[in-house]
């Protein structure tokens, strides 16, 4: 196997991987009434907050480039950062301690630890895709749906790859640093501020649109604005470029995470 392509592990254990995904996936709701039914009552509440916040309490006002949009309007602007954000929050704040939560893995010599943080990726991406879902249903009851909404997954792609990346490299420096793991509910605190999640892209200072034109998240919620309200492609170049460094940033994480896969069970 070669420490540069992660393909071969992942099919070779792609039934052990669903069964961790289910297990990811039905664990979060265990014991509750509703069970998985949360993953579209959350989304559902969430953007009726919004809808209410900027509805009636900020009675629809914004500024620049939005002005003219009603409450509601804003609420599925906003939402559409959220979709993204919050299953890339969700993964790299867990990554740190992935492993010290799975050590009866670690310390199983056959069991394959690569596939823990791609596991924990498609749990939130299921969890996520709820909430696109919700937003597609929302677009489509205010008229903005468009067949460029069938683009939604390949917008989307580049950013699930770079969070797949940063899983693998935070999983390793945690299991050697577990200061990473109680610094990342600030750092997801700032990137939720420093990426286009609550404003357009084109309001942030010079310095955040400098670094976000090479962030391929920053990028993947403002295409997805674009496929899902606007009912424009993304620019195809730009989206190529984001492809390519999501893509660096997951082999490079795989390589890493290889590399110090043999003194996880030491340091943990």
């Amino acid at each position: 196997m070669s420490s540069l392509n992660p393909l071969p592990t992942i099919l070779q254990h792609r039934y052990l991987l669903g069964q961790l995904i289910q297990r990811e996936v039905l664990a979060r709701y265990r014991g509750s009434a509703l069970g998985i039914g949360w993953s579209f009552l959350n989304p559902l509440l969430l953007l009726f907050a919004f809808t209410l916040v900027f509805g009636g309490v900020f009675g629809g006002r914004w500024s620049g480039e939005e002005s003219g949009k009603s409450g509601f309007d804003l609420a599925l602007f906003i939402y559409c950062g959220l979709a993204v954000f919050v299953p890339f929050a969700e993964v790299i704040g867990s990554a740190p301690k992935i492993l010290l939560a799975n050590q009866h893995f670690v310390r199983k010599v056959v069991f394959p630890i690569e596939i823990l943080p791609l596991s924990g990726l498609v749990a939130a991406s299921i969890h996520g895709a709820s909430h696109v879902a919700l937003l597609a249903a929302a677009a489509l009851i205010a008229g903005h749906i468009h067949s460029t909404a069938l683009l939604v997954p390949l917008v989307l792609l580049p950013a699930w790859i770079l969070t797949l990346g940063l899983a693998w490299w935070l999983a390793a420096a945690g299991a050697y640093m577990r200061d990473i793991g109680h610094g990342m509910p600030v750092l997801t605190q700032l990137l939720m501020f420093g990426l286009p999640v609550f404003y357009p892209g084109s309001a942030a200072p010079y310095f955040l649109k400098a670094v976000n034109a090479f962030n391929p998240v920053a990028v993947a919620i403002e295409d997805l604005r674009l496929v899902l309200l606007v009912g424009a492609p993304p620019i195809w170049l730009n989206w190529a470029l984001m492809l390519s460094i999501a893509l660096a940033c997951a082999l490079t994480g795989y390589a890493f995470f290889s590399r110090c896969r043999e003194e996880f069970a030491d340091v943990l």
